[in-house]
């Protein structure tokens, strides 16, 4: 058996990885059947004996990322849309690199060669990877070849500086002297100049120059400016790389010097922090100081040009200290994420149809200009919002809005991990701290990427008056909760927002999230003591309808599995649906495994990542996978189990995997209203039917799209539609 977590730990307190914060307790008039389903020795050992359960996470991943290529290769899409899938594909997988590829880079340095749930040794791993992900990485090249003549019979060119006209050379001058060539600092290699720092993810063009009178030549490292666009508009929808406007007039920052050739080239470096933390101000100094640091990461790819010269990728090996097997020669141009540029082009007949999120119908105006009173329609009943659909800002957007604006409310308690830029949540908590309003912001520094401007959000957050609080040493709080407390004629009151996604309202409206607009006193408290936790020195370990990692999520759902062996077993109506992002939580797949063994119905719909291998003989002949993937990422987390009858279901922050349980603050509550519990059942129906495009998992690991009548996201926005209506 795999560690860290094995199957016995399934039905006892697991194993934490590193360190965490005081245990957030179980529910306790959760699970109602009894005798509970406990799996003996011979049921284990009838897991255990699969020695090949668990597909490696990291190779899941990439094919993950491949699903998001075949995206940008279905001529079923709109072509700009395609163009916009090979740009996230690029990002996906420079960020796989930043992180995961340079973590195994790290181990296998260390010495801490342990073997994954997989059976693989690090090394093993990395192999692996650099297999995969390099044929990715061609075929995504190749991808954009066959796209450019697509574009180009739709009037949209991207063309290199052979292609330009006259005219269009001269665009090109001029903007390189008037704007371009002030930024340019060249580097020149020789003994009074070492080899300069190529920062990560950076583009830049390697450089031969000869000197005329003696003959020898010189190397130099010219950066692309980032300040700029990748592409550069010559009018009517036609494009140069910035890299050739730059390589054309070389000469210019040169001067007497030949210039014998150009290449480009680009680093992808370890951005991945390691934070050593003491109490929270020391947490945040050490934080930015570590920022600072992130951009002098050891590299872990070369992306070079394949027409580079043999003598300059030489060069380039040596001086940044990378293995020749990673290296990535490609045809150019390089940088793909700045494909995102052109699928922003003001062309909607090459773009998905418009879409307008709507109000939800228990939030909506009725017979007057005046939003709704969130309040008083969250007393009546619970709010199941689905976005993009039900709109963000009518919506969770409007509830702090008004509640920093009511009278009524005394305070107002929030989590926050990643949010826009210019955020109005932000400036909701701000007006309700300047209206005299206790505001507690528990703010995740630690959000990967999103440091700097959490940073900065925090510090703006106690310039105001909010109560900042950076979350537990050793845990990342991702959980996604707003708590306002209100004065009523009746007494104080408690209204909360529990969600699947991020408090922010530029994602909210490409990102497919659940949340739960509630006034159920019982949840009230349940956040309240939660609240507590995190922002004091509660140690709470009691909630009714919430799981809470790191302690509870994975005993409770692992429990409600053994519950729904139980009810199979009565012959009662057993089920287990699951919508995550990822599934890799070793203790939690075996639990399913279980299920299946037992004859449980298992489906689950895993956007990215899922070690479970399903359809094994013996092992998971009652597990099905599938993978949705869309103009909007997948991104909810559902949790749903028949129940003997009586479906139980939950909605929350986390995903299975061991960073979620162990050490993150994830919140998982379950619906009580039926209501809404049957919406969520309905969505799942859906998703879940043959008739629903997907991709569909096989025992041999691979994916396979399965193509139906219907997306899922196109039926949800024509349902959408007719509501409006």
């Amino acid at each position: 058996m795999s560690d860290p977590a094995t199957l016995t730990s399934a039905v006892s307190p697991s194993v934490e990885e590193g360190p965490v914060a005081e245990p957030f307790g179980h529910p306790t008039d959760t699970f109602d059947v009894e005798p509970p389903y406990q799996p003996d020795a011979e049921a284990i050992e009838g897991v255990e004996k699969f020695e090949d359960r668990f597909i490696d996470r990291e190779i899941s991943w990439v094919r993950f990322n491949q699903r998001v290529l075949e995206l940008a290769e279905d001529p079923g899409l709109p072509l700009l849309e395609r163009a916009r899938f090979l740009a996230i594909f690029a990002s996906n997988l420079d960020e796989f690199f930043m992180v995961r590829v340079a973590g195994l880079k790290r181990r296998i340095a260390a010495g801490v060669a342990v073997r994954a749930a997989s059976g693989l040794m690090p090394r093993e791993q990395l192999d692996m990877l650099w297999a995969a992900s390099r044929e990715l990485m061609e075929r995504h090249a190749r991808a954009l070849v066959d796209l450019l003549p697509e574009l180009g019979s739709q009037g949209i060119e991207i063309v290199r500086w052979a292609d330009l006209d006259r005219e269009e050379q001269k665009i090109c001058k001029k903007l390189f002297k008037d704007r371009i060539f002030p930024v340019l600092t060249p580097l020149a290699v020789d003994p009074a100049h070492p080899f300069p720092y190529i920062s990560g993810l950076s583009l830049n063009l390697a450089v031969v120059v000869r000197h005329p009178g003696t003959g020898t030549e010189h190397f130099a490292r010219v950066k692309v400016p980032p300040t700029f666009g990748r592409f550069v508009g010559l009018g009517n929808q036609r494009f140069v790389p910035i890299e050739d406007v730059i390589g054309e007039h070389l000469k210019k920052l040169f001067t007497g010097m030949d210039v014998l050739a150009s290449h480009t080239f680009r680093v992808t470096r370890n951005e991945d922090l390691e934070v050593e933390e003491d109490d929270a101000e020391n947490l945040l100094k050490a934080l930015e100081k570590e920022l600072q640091r992130r951009r002098f990461g050891p590299p872990v790819r070369l992306e070079v040009e394949e027409s580079m010269d043999p003598k300059v990728l030489d060069l380039l090996v040596s001086e940044l200290g990378v293995g020749r097997d990673e290296v990535v020669s490609l045809p150019g141009p390089l940088d793909l994420t700045g494909l995102h540029s052109i699928a922003d082009l003001p062309r909607d007949d090459l773009k998905y149809a418009a879409f307008l999120p709507s109000t939800h119908p228990h939030l909506a105006e009725v017979e007057s200009s005046s939003p709704v009173d969130v309040f008083d329609s969250v007393a009546r009943h619970d709010v199941l919002l689905h976005h993009p659909y039900d709109s963000f800002a009518t919506s969770v957007q409007r509830f702090l809005e008004q509640a920093a604006a009511d009278p009524h409310v005394l305070a107002i308690k929030q989590t926050l991990y990643r949010t826009s830029g210019d955020s109005p949540i932000i400036e909701a908590l701000i007006d309700a701290a300047e209206a005299g309003k206790q505001v507690l912001v528990i703010v995740e520094i630690k959000a990967r990427f999103d440091e700097q401007a959490n940073i900065r959000w925090a510090r703006k957050l106690e310039q105001a008056g909010c109560h900042v609080v950076y979350g537990l040493v050793g845990l990342k709080t991702h959980c996604k909760l707003s708590m306002v407390v209100r004065d009523e004629p009746e007494g104080i009151r408690r209204y909360v927002h529990l969600g699947t996604g991020n408090y922010n309202p530029k994602t909210a409206r490409l990102y497919e999230d659940l949340g739960l607009l509630t006034a159920n006193p019982e949840i009230g408290e349940d956040v309240a003591l939660l609240f507590n936790n995190l922002s004091g020195i509660s140690r709470n370990r009691t909630y009714d309808h919430l799981l809470v990692a790191p302690h509870s999520v994975r005993e409770g759902l692992v429990a409600q599995i053994h519950q729904e062996i139980a009810h199979h077993q009565a012959g009662r109506p057993a089920r287990i649906r699951i919508k995550a992002n990822s599934v890799v939580d070793e203790a939690v797949i075996d639990a399913l495994y279980l299920a299946s063994q037992e004859g449980v119905r298992v489906e689950l719909l895993i956007r990215g990542i899922c070690a479970l291998r399903p359809g094994v003989p013996g092992l998971s002949e009652t597990v099905r996978v599938r993978s949705i993937l869309g103009r909007f990422l997948e991104h909810s987390r559902i949790f749903w189990f028949d129940n003997g009858g009586e479906p139980a279901a939950w909605i929350g922050s986390a995903d299975m995997m061991h960073r979620n349980l162990d050490r993150r603050v994830e919140v998982l509550v379950r619906l009580g209203d039926p209501d809404v519990v049957e919406e969520v059942g309905a969505l799942l129906d859906l998703a879940l039917d043959p008739g629903t495009t997907a991709w569909e998992l096989g025992p041999d690991a691979e994916w396979r799209l399965h193509r139906g009548e219907r997306h899922l996201q196109d039926e949800l926005i024509h349902r959408q539609r007719v509501r409006r209506r």
